[in-house]
């Protein structure tokens, strides 16, 4: 073993180099954990390589070198602003970190904007310039004009009026900017409170109270400025949505891909019912993603609750991918669940578990059953969910033989009525005739969430009924962990407005 016959002073320097490497190692992982620690949380949602969840006027917005690029020449210039969109959702509570690069011009960051049509947007800007007057101030496009200039700290009254403080000195702040160069602009907004910085350093600070104006929630895009030639350039764009500043609960909805006939499975449309409901209430704000599952990679970060309302069964969207581990930290964190319709039948092997988990019960095939008939609900029980529904008549394709877990420990029926017994066509089903079904439920998990399902949704008409409708929007709150009031979420559906946005389908 020649290794034992090394000299003793080359172990000893050996040694020596070994804990060296430890020390460094030691020090840039510490580091490390401090570079990670601080961005925790945060998701890119920029690739890098293409537009990817942007949209913009090509002719203007392009990929260069791994960052999206803005140019205007002379030759080709924007008759008015002109911005690239995200197009993956709205943002409400968030931070928001990015590098930039301007040469020439001006441009921004909208935040909580409006999509004005044509790639015009309005509402809050982060705002930065090739110029030395503007980096870092808060400006409103298409709206109240600079809010606050740079290192003021302003509160925005409820008539408008504005109290400004000059925190930091202008200057300095600009003196911290590196000219055609890259810069870090970080944009924090947690309720009505709205902080910018670049390079680490607060630029502005404003509290908007002006409630008819302010906005709470709306969409990212940059900005590429009218006016001489320029370019301004984005990279390492990331963002951390947060909880809700002021105790309001928040309900992200998923609506399915287009399935079935005209005027069923209605998912999108349906969603939209939904979310027009509840965004009249106070303390809930929503979010909703059409067409299938959301692409933002933030989308259920700052959820109380969750709606899935989409095809199951094998192509399930919940079970492909990482997405049951992802729904499961999740749940984990006590966010609410609700499954509406063919959203509660995933495979036994593969989701089954989880469901039962999350909301207390799952549709299994060949041991459940889905005919259309006439629940008649005589009587509904006293909890948050039935709270100002009344017993009510209703044609759907009503799941029932759930399979729900031995002894169906802590599950509460909420819907139950007697189906036909022709209509049990597994052997399961066939076991119990004249049995009353249960076909919507709840749950409260030991994990301190709450889950729902509910059968029903295959008809689109049937959000026009109150009590039917009101069920769901009650168990929407209810998850969230919100008050549902007393007499229920009183809402209302126009016959006209059953006949909206109606998935593009043969009739």
């Amino acid at each position: 073993m020649r290794w034992l016959s090394t000299p003793l002073p080359l172990c000893k320097s050996l040694g020596k180099i070994s804990m060296a490497l430890v020390a460094i190692t030691l020090l840039f992982g510490a580091k490390a954990a401090r570079a990670i620690a601080d961005d925790e949380g945060f998701k890119p949602i920029f690739n890098g390589t293409s537009l990817d969840g942007w949209q913009g006027k090509p002719e203007f917005w392009s990929v260069q070198d791994g960052t999206i690029t803005g140019q205007t020449t002379k030759e080709n210039p924007t008759k008015g602003n002109t911005f690239l969109i995200w197009k993956q959702g709205p943002v409400d509570d968030f931070e928001l970190k990015l590098n930039y690069r301007i040469i020439g011009g001006n441009s921004g960051i909208q935040y909580r904007s409006k999509d004005l049509g044509d790639f015009v947007v309005g509402g809050y800007q982060g705002d930065f310039e090739a110029g030395d007057a503007f980096s870092g101030i808060l400006y409103e496009e298409k709206g109240r004009g600079i809010l606050a200039n740079r290192g003021q700290k302003v509160t925005i009254g409820a008539d408008g009026k504005k109290q400004e403080t000059q925190v930091t000195d202008s200057k300095e702040l600009q003196a911290n900017i590196k000219k055609e160069d890259w810069n870090e602009y970080e944009i924090i907004a947690k309720g009505n409170h709205l902080i910018h910085k670049i390079n680490g350093k607060v630029t502005a600070e404003v509290v908007d109270d002006q409630s008819d104006k302010r906005a709470m929630s709306g969409i990212l895009a940059l900005q590429l400025h009218a006016g001489p030639a320029m370019k301004v350039q984005f990279k390492d764009i990331r963002l951390k949505r947060t909880r809700l500043a002021d105790g309001s609960k928040k309900i992200v909805m998923v609506a399915g891909t287009p399935s079935h006939g005209r005027g069923d499975h209605e998912f999108n449309a349906g969603t939209m019912l939904l979310k027009k409901c509840l965004d009249k209430l106070p303390k809930i704000v929503t979010a909703a993603y059409y067409n299938g599952w959301p692409a933002d990679p933030t989308a259920f970060d700052n959820a109380d609750s969750i709606l899935l309302y989409m095809d199951g069964g094998s192509g399930h969207p919940v079970i492909q991918r990482n997405r049951l581990t992802e729904i499961d930290q999740l749940m984990k964190r006590g966010v609410g669940l609700c499954c509406a319709h063919y959203a509660v039948e995933v495979p036994k092997e593969k989701g089954g578990p989880d469901l039962i988990k999350w909301i207390g019960g799952y549709y299994e095939t060949g041991y459940s059953i889905n005919p259309h008939w006439d629940a008649t609900f005589k009587q509904l029980p006293k909890h948050p969910v039935t709270s100002g529904v009344h017993p009510f008549t209703i044609n759907d394709e009503w799941y029932y033989n759930i399979r729900f877990p031995e002894g169906q420990s802590g599950i509460e029926p909420l819907l139950v009525a007697s189906p036909p017994d022709a209509g049990r066509k597994t052997e399961a089903a066939k076991a119990h005739p004249g049995r009353s079904e249960v076909v919507a439920w709840a749950i409260e998990r030991p994990d301190g969430g709450r889950g729902f399902g509910f059968t029903g949704g295959h008809k689109h008409t049937n959000w026009g009924n109150d009590d039917f409708r009101k069920l769901v929007l009650n168990a929407l709150l209810w998850t969230a962990k919100a008050d549902v009031p007393a007499d229920g979420t009183a809402s209302s559906v126009t016959a006209d407005e059953l006949t909206q946005n109606l998935d593009p389908k043969n009739k």
